[in-house]
Order: C-alpha cells, then structure tokens, then sequence
C-alpha cells in the first residue's frame, strides 16, 4: 500500500481517528507522518517503547521516581518493582517474600498457583498417576461443594480404583 499524501513510497504509518462518530483512515509514510506532526515520539532520542507500554500498563516509565523504601527480597535483595521492572524472580525465597502479590500474577499467566510440571515418558508412571489423584481429589471437592453427589459419588469411585493402582505398584 503506498502513502496517501505522497503516493510514492510505501505506508508504514496507519492513523485511525474518531471524530463525531465518523472514522478516518490514513495510510503514510514515514517522512509523511513525520511532517503531518503524526511520527513526533519516534524522532525523540529519549523515547523507549518499552516505558511507554509500561506507563500504559501501570508501571512505572524511566525517568520517573521509583519508590525505594519497598521490602526487599531477605535472601538476594530484590524488590518487587525490581521484579516488575525485569519480569525475573531473584531466587527461590522471592516466591515466599512476595507470595500474596505473584500468586494472582501466577494464575493469571499460568491459570494455576502451583507448578505441575511434565511427566517423564520413562519412568513416570507413578507420578503421573498421583498427578491425577490430586486433580482427582480437587474434582471431588467442587463436586461436593456445588451439591453434585452423583458425580461426586463416580470420582470417589475412581479416586478408590485409583489409590489401589498405587498401592499395588508399591507392593
């Protein structure tokens, strides 16, 4: 698609405004774009893209005051703004330091709190079967709580049959 104004190189910029309910499209170039007062932000030398999307997101962009008197990490000293800066967790204690703030962020991104993992082809038989004990056991707790005794009463079945099958491999 070529530029609107110049119709000789190709759009790279694409505006879309809203006035009056009425929507206009323009497709220009980026020397276009730029002399229509569209492309100001890019030429800035100071501009990152990265900061912002974060300030869009709530984050805090470069060049703004962070807050320093947050808890840090006890065992490697990371902050949560440091963790919300990098998306990295220090170490394994930074789960227990900030545990109540990374869990909603954990469900959300993984849809689950705990980390299950892959079961080995090889060899892991076993904990694939206490994987889907456990999933098992939580179905039988929504089941109960939603008042479904009859679906309830099959997974109990099945949990029975389940821990026999376990219990038979350690014998």
């Amino acid at each position: 698609m070529l530029c609107d104004d110049c119709q000789e190189r190709p759009a790279s910029v694409h505006i879309t405004k809203i006035n009056n309910n009425q929507k206009t499209e323009k497709h220009l170039c980026e020397a276009c774009a730029e002399k229509a007062g569209e492309l100001t932000f890019a030429t800035d030398a100071n501009f990152v893209f990265q900061d912002f999307l974060k300030g869009m997101m709530g984050g805090s962009p470069a060049g703004l005051p962070q807050q320093r008197n947050e808890a840090a990490c006890p065992n490697c000293g990371l902050t949560y703004s440091d963790f919300g800066r990098s998306g990295k967790i220090g170490c394994g204690e930074c789960y227990t330091a900030y545990g109540d703030r990374l869990e909603p962020l954990l469900r959300r991104i993984h849809g689950t709190g705990s980390h299950t993992g892959k079961v080995p082809r090889r060899g892991g038989g076993k904990l694939a079967l206490r994987q889907r004990l456990r999933q098992l056991k939580s179905d039988l707790e929504r089941h109960v709580s939603n008042e479904e005794y009859e679906q309830a009463a099959k997974v109990r079945d099945e949990i029975k049959a389940l821990e026999g099958q376990i219990n038979g491999e350690k014998g």
